[in-house]
């Protein structure tokens, strides 16, 4: 049984991980709030005494507008930090699974889908940091597979953390009212969590390099918003937005890889909402 080693484990995306994945796995996890204040020799002394096969980092400050308003903080959390985990991977041999993001993608004019190899010039903070990240991780250990996430989504459940995402948005604004407002020029994949869990199973056994990950979509935010209320049969009030931006993904390397490959943004809700009784 490989033993993993997970970062951000109390995290929406590294608790899921914990949950879903035990069993399987010996999974350890970094010490509650530890990566918020160590230095590069506390994690390679923690990477050493555990001597995973294979980390699955997972922590990060993901919030795009306190990263805008925290360049610094964001840059240790997403950029210097997966770059000491990288180099105590390398020490001890164990494979790396870090977490990127759609947002490298950020800024681009056309609408995609984009593939890994598409020139980059992100417009947020975050997005720079994600894609500096990737490549400085990388140089470190070569083998290591950076995950191009998208927004993921989950339902409160089992016990674990919950945030705001886009179905549980849909479902708040239905029930207590407000407007959601969606672009019918923003173009993006939604992904299960669950799902995207899963798929960390074929994540590890991947060459080293860049991968698309999460589910496609075939419809800008604002059709796949009406879409999902009429599947949930819900009425919240959405005002349709003009603003431009597309972070569509094309997930072929990754499905090319690891022989398997997401559902897509429709079919992906539909299996969450089956999982919860609600289909």
């Amino acid at each position: 049984m490989k033993k993993v080693l997970v970062s951000g484990a109390g995290g929406f995306v590294g608790a899921r991980i914990m949950a879903q994945l035990a069993g399987r796995y010996e999974l350890c996890a970094f010490p509650k709030g530890m990566l918020a204040a160590a230095d590069e020799t506390a994690v390679a002394e923690l990477v050493w005494h555990e001597q995973p096969d294979v980390i699955l980092h997972t922590a990060a400050i993901s919030d795009t507008g306190y990263s805008e308003k925290h360049p610094a903080e964001s840059y240790r959390a997403n950029v210097q930090l997966p770059l000491w985990v990288a180099r105590a991977a390398q020490t001890v041999g164990a494979k790396l699974v870090c977490f990127s993001s759609d947002q490298v993608y950020a800024g681009l004019t056309d609408i995609g889908p984009f593939a890994e190899d598409t020139p980059l010039a992100p417009a947020n903070v975050y997005g720079r940091h994600k894609l500096e990240a990737e490549q400085r991780v990388l140089d470190a250990r070569p083998d290591a597979v950076l995950l191009r996430a998208t927004w993921m989504y989950d339902l409160p459940g089992y016990g674990l953390p919950i945030r705001g995402n886009f179905l549980l948005n849909l479902y708040n604004a239905a029930l207590h009212g407000g407007t959601l407002r969606f672009s019918c020029r923003d173009y993006r994949g939604i992904t299960y969590v669950r799902e995207a869990v899963e798929q960390l199973t074929q994540a590890m056994e991947l060459p080293g390099g860049v991968y698309n990950f999460g589910s496609e979509n075939d419809c800008n935010m604002y059709t796949t918003a009406l879409r999902v209320c009429e599947t949930l049969g819900i009425h919240p009030e959405i005002e349709k937005q003009e603003w431009p931006r597309s972070l569509l993904m094309d997930g072929s390397k990754f499905r090319n890889a690891a022989g398997v490959g997401f559902a897509d943004t429709q079919a992906g809700i539909k299996h969450c909402l089956r999982e919860y009784g609600l289909e």
